[in-house]
């Protein structure tokens, strides 16, 4: 049992931390100075989810180690590399959100607490098992999150974008939950191992078979049953694809990125996508993922991905071409980054053996939702961090207008703005190509062409909008008497621009290493899935 325990490690480090910080925020007499405290906290989990990659023991140590908390959370490398994305999200954001916040005097100790909270609701999300397990650390994450997004008290656009944020937030957890309640009565469990064997089953009522017209019976219990887990997975899909901002969940994702402080809107844009498209990947692949029609691409979750994948990508992209707010462009090609990983997703089902002998091609698409979530990460992060030092107080970066002229009069925050677009527009040699890249890969090698062309083409729109940037930063001089984005002076964010800009080099340079940490990550958890219908 002290074994099992240390698998709790990454969750116990921002639990605790989050209480302590709560008390030195209680009892400290100014303001400020959590920031640190509160990033070696989350450095300190992810740390905790590295040391456990190469404890993990056997499948059956794991199994026995879930098994001891009732099944409700997965121990597994899948969720150490989940944990370990969130823990890198969360302290660099409290690092970013040190220097935001005293510079523009939005100082307050509750936004440290707030941050660990969530990215501990985050870790328990990404490595929920249980239907109960999901609620709660959706709802943990969620609740610190609207905060943040209301941080800003006296901005009408921060509280805009927190009450959307909330009232459609608590009206897709009601879709989850009903949901959740829907496959508990149809099963009697609320374990997904559990739901999944009892979907797998026929519907057996002792008894009844024997009866006058027994056998009629049960075939209409047996329809009925289907129809309403048809239902209850789309509800579950409804309600976690709204965490992901997915087209047409979507509506409340430029209003809260806008409002919400900025290293707020880079810490939803990575930790809060990380776990929701954990649970995801754990909901579908672990319930649905099989061969009765619920893993097909004609009639079951697949299908119904796909629309999303490329909904999510054609408005998210079009949108973010109209938009003049750098934040809001960024929003919208979050929902975009959303779609393209919602089109791994679509092949994750698919358990054909790979050429070579490495995998299966649903591991190969799992491994790359992993892969492209570390990706973004470490690339949004930093553009959001750029973005922050673009501009201080009363001037600050939030029009494509306030950075014209950027690259002659700052030519190193240019510089350091314009590297993380490029990752995130998918140019090599960053990561963000290898992230589309490995995506692409995976609709291919499911003959699922279209899906790869869809791909392809949204990702050439999207390189349009960011590429805007950069010609307003060094092909454009501001206009007479407009405001000028003049950067602040933070040595704490250059360090994190540095680090993330290494991660990007690092990964670019090496993306088979990485992409083979993923794919190990999930083979245990998609290696159950059998192969789906072939398109």
């Amino acid at each position: 049992m002290k074994d099992m325990l240390l698998y709790l490690l990454p969750i116990v480090i921002l639990a605790v931390g989050g209480f302590s910080l709560m008390l030195v925020d209680a009892f400290q007499k100014e303001e400020g100075g959590l920031a640190i405290p509160t990033a070696m906290l989350h450095f300190a989990s992810g740390a905790a989810c590295l040391a456990l990659w190469n404890y993990a023991g056997s499948p059956a140590d794991l199994a026995r180690a879930a098994s001891a908390f009732n099944g409700w959370l997965a121990f597994d490398r899948t969720t150490l590399f989940l944990d370990l994305i969130i823990a890198l999200g969360g302290g660099l954001a409290s690092l970013l959100a040190g220097s935001y916040l005293n510079e523009h005097k939005l100082e307050r100790g509750e936004f440290y607490t707030l941050i660990t909270f969530a990215s501990a609701g985050c870790m328990m999300l990404a490595g929920a098992t249980d239907l109960i397990m999901v609620f709660i650390g959706l709802e943990t994450m969620s609740l610190g999150v609207y905060a943040m997004t209301a941080f800003r008290r006296t901005n009408a656009r921060s509280q805009e974008g927190a009450l959307k944020y909330f009232l459609l937030g608590s009206f897709a957890a009601a879709l989850l939950l009903y949901g959740s309640a829907l496959l508990y009565g149809m099963t009697g469990h609320t374990d997904l191992a559990g739901i999944r064997a009892a979907l797998a089953a026929p519907l057996d009522v002792p008894g009844l078979a024997a009866q006058e017209g027994g056998a009629l019976a049960l075939s209409v219990q047996q329809t009925v049953r289907d129809r309403v887990v048809i239902l209850a997975m789309v509800l579950v899909i409804a309600g976690l694809a709204f965490k992901i901002g997915a087209v047409p969940f979507h509506m409340w994702v430029p209003d809260a990125y806008e409002g919400a402080p900025t290293p707020a809107t880079a810490y939803m844009a990575v930790t809060v996508k990380a776990a929701a498209f954990g649970a995801m990947l754990r909901v579908l692949v672990g319930v649905f993922g099989d061969t009765t029609g619920a893993a097909s691409l004609a009639g079951g979750w697949p299908g119904l991905l796909a629309w999303l994948a490329v909904a999510s990508m054609v408005i998210g992209n079009l949108v973010a071409l109209s938009q003049s707010s750098i934040k809001r462009m960024l929003a919208y090609s979050s929902i975009a980054h959303g779609g393209y990983i919602l089109a791994a997703f679509v092949v994750t089902p698919r358990a054909e053996l790979l050429p070579g002998g490495e995998g299966t091609v649903g591991q190969s698409a799992a491994a790359s939702v992993l892969f492209y979530l570390l990706a973004y990460a470490v690339s949004n992060i930093g553009a959001f961090g750029a973005l922050m030092l673009a501009g201080s107080r009363g001037k600050e970066a939030v029009s494509y207008d306030d950075v014209a002229g950027l690259g002659k009069r700052h030519p190193a925050v240019a510089l350091a703005l314009s590297f993380f677009i490029l990752s995130l527009a998918g140019i090599p040699p960053m990561v963000g190509f290898f992230a589309k890249y490995n995506v692409i890969r995976s609709a291919l090698e499911a003959n699922y062409t279209w899906l790869a062309i869809a791909l392809m083409v949204n990702s050439a729109i999207g390189v349009y909008y960011y590429l805007r940037v950069l010609v307003k930063m060094y092909m454009h001089d501001p206009a007479p008497g407009a405001t000028r984005a003049e950067p602040m002076v933070s040595p704490g964010i250059w360090l994190t621009l540095i680090f993330t800009a290494v991660l990007v080099l690092v990964m670019g340079a090496m993306p088979q290493t990485f992409f083979g940490y993923a794919l190990e990550a999930v083979k245990l958890a998609v290696a159950p899935v059998a192969a789906a219908a072939t398109p």
